[in-house]
C-alpha cells in the first residue's frame, strides 16, 4: 500500500481528464484524450512531482455512482498508459461517488491510491443523495484482492450540503472514517479550488493518527501556513492556466510551486 511519509510531505499533481465518449461535453477521441493527460504527466514528471490523480472532471454534469461501462472503460484505458510512463504513485478517482468502479480500474492499471466521496455518513451533493459506502467499498476491495490499493476519503466533502449531518462535528466524522478503516483523510475547502480552513486542518490532525490530506486551495502563496499540519497535498486547479481546473497545465507554475516545497523541505 501507498505510504505518505510525514516526514517528507507528498505533493499529487492533479489530471483533469478531458469529457470522455458519451458525455455532453465530450468533443475528442478517447486516443486524443489519452494523449492530452499524457502531456500532463510528463510536465508533472520532468518537475520532479511525487504522484500523479486522475480524475474526470469534465464529465459534467455527473451521473451519481453508477457512471456507465464507457467511462470505465476510457479511465482504465488512460491510466494503463499513464502506468506504463511512470513508477511513481498514481491515484483516481471516478465522479460521482463511483468509489468501487475506482478501485476496479486502480485494480486493473496498477494504480496505488483512489479518492472516495462518501466513505461515511451521507450528504447532498450537486448529483443527489450520495449515501456512505465504506462497508461495501471494503468488502470489494477485498474481494478483488486489491487490500495494497489505499482507500483516502473526503471528509464533510466539498460542492456538497452537511445539513443532515450537522449535529456530527468534523472529529467525529474523522474518528467514524478512521473506525471505518479508512487509509487517509481528506480535508477541503466548499469547492474545487477553494482553500481548506486552517482550524478544520488542525482538528483532523489532533483527531488521527491517519494521514491528513489537503485536497484542494492549495497554492505557491499559501502551502507554508498548512505546512506543518498536513501530510499531503492534492494540487490541480492551481497548476493550470489561469487558475482555472478547466485549463491545461502549466509547466512553469508546476516547478515554481515545488521549488517551494523544495526549500520547506530543508
Amino acid at each position: 500500500m501507498i505510504e505518505i511519509e510525514t516526514n517528507v510531505k507528498t505533493i499529487i499533481g492533479m489530471i483533469h481528464v478531458g469529457a470522455l465518449p458519451g458525455t455532453p461535453q465530450n468533443c475528442l477521441p478517447i486516443k486524443k484524450i489519452i494523449a492530452q493527460a499524457i502531456e500532463e504527466i510528463e510536465i508533472y514528471l520532468s518537475c520532479g512531482i511525487d504522484s500523479v490523480m486522475i480524475e474526470n472532471m469534465h464529465d459534467v454534469p455527473y451521473i451519481k455512482c453508477n457512471v456507465g461501462a464507457e467511462i470505465v472503460a476510457s479511465m482504465t484505458a488512460l491510466a494503463v498508459e499513464l502506468r506504463k510512463i511512470t513508477q511513481i504513485p498514481l491515484g483516481i478517482q471516478i465522479l460521482a461517488g463511483a468509489n468501487s468502479e475506482a478501485l476496479a480500474v486502480a485494480q486493473a492499471a496498477n494504480f496505488d491510491f483512489i479518492r472516495a466521496e462518501g466513505f461515511v455518513f451521507g450528504h447532498l451533493a450537486d448529483e443527489g443523495y450520495i449515501d456512505s459506502c465504506a462497508a461495501e467499498l471494503l468488502r470489494y476491495r477485498k474481494m478483488l484482492g486489491a487490500e495494497s490499493i489505499a482507500i483516502f476519503t473526503d471528509i464533510k466533502k466539498k460542492h456538497s450540503s452537511h445539513a443532515v449531518t450537522a449535529d456530527v462535528g468534523l472529529e467525529e466524522t474523522i474518528k467514524a472514517a478512521e473506525f471505518f478503516l479508512s487509509d487517509g483523510i481528506i480535508i477541503t475547502g466548499k469547492a474545487t479550488g477553494d482553500a481548506a480552513l486552517i482550524e478544520d486542518v488542525l482538528i483532523a490532525r489532533q483527531t488521527t493518527t491517519l494521514p491528513v490530506i489537503i485536497g484542494s486551495g492549495i497554492t505557491t502563496e499559501n502551502i507554508s501556513e498548512y505546512w506543518d499540519f498536513a501530510d499531503a497535498f492534492i494540487i490541480g486547479s492551481h497548476f493550470k492556466k489561469n487558475g482555472s481546473w478547466k485549463n491545461s497545465v502549466e509547466k512553469e507554475k508546476v516547478a515554481k510551486f515545488l521549488k517551494k516545497v523544495l526549500i520547506l523541505r530543508t
